[in-house]
């Protein structure tokens, strides 16, 4: 696999961090009554959407492939 096919995966894998946290949020706000319930998944997608920023980040810094 070429570098610039490695890089997309990782990107697409960093936009599915994304969706998971958004939706992880979203539950969190507004379906869950339970409060630790609450906590442990607004923890978990915080955790998810600053992991997913690193990797979109080391993505665009690392450069253009060859």
């Amino acid at each position: 696999m070429t570098p610039a096919l490695q890089k997309m995966w990782i990107s697409f894998g960093a936009m599915l961090f994304m969706m998971i946290s958004l939706l992880s949020i979203y539950f969190s706000r507004f379906k869950l009554e339970n409060k630790f319930f609450k906590i442990i998944t607004a923890i978990i997608a915080y955790i998810l959407m600053i992991f997913a920023g690193i990797i979109i980040f080391l993505v665009v810094v690392s450069g253009p492939t060859q």
